[in-house]
């Protein structure tokens, strides 16, 4: 994970495992809370494959996002995945996607643009 100003970026390297997943879902929430981060990237360029448990665990790491106030942007999904992910019923509810990481932290800044200023 690396944070990149108040966003941090997930690359996935590996082919997701369940396990793999869930300390995922566990490591990007702490840092989520010790960071303070508004927005997260998760990059899947490298993932070939998901199954439904790794559909839901992307729509349920999203969620947890959106409860920890940082709003989360998927990246670089292959045609293949994005087919299978269809396929299964998964429509990544409430989760954002972009074809590139570049697409997605210009998202990410769009959506600081338009929100208020904090005090």
């Amino acid at each position: 994970m690396l944070k990149i100003g108040d966003v941090l970026l997930v690359s996935i390297q590996v082919e997701l495992e369940d396990q793999v997943v869930l300390e995922l879902q566990d490591d990007l929430a702490a840092r989520i809370v010790d960071s303070g981060a508004s927005g997260v990237v998760i990059d899947i360029t490298a993932v070939e494959i998901v199954d439904s448990f790794v559909g839901r665990m992307l729509a349920t790491t999203a969620a947890i996002s959106r409860m920890l106030d940082a709003q989360t942007v998927v990246v670089g999904m292959r045609p293949a995945v994005a087919i299978t992910l269809v396929e299964l019923g998964l429509s990544l509810g409430g989760v954002r996607t972009a074809l590139t990481l570049e697409k997605g932290l210009e998202i990410l800044a769009r959506r600081d643009d338009s929100r208020p200023a904090q005090l």
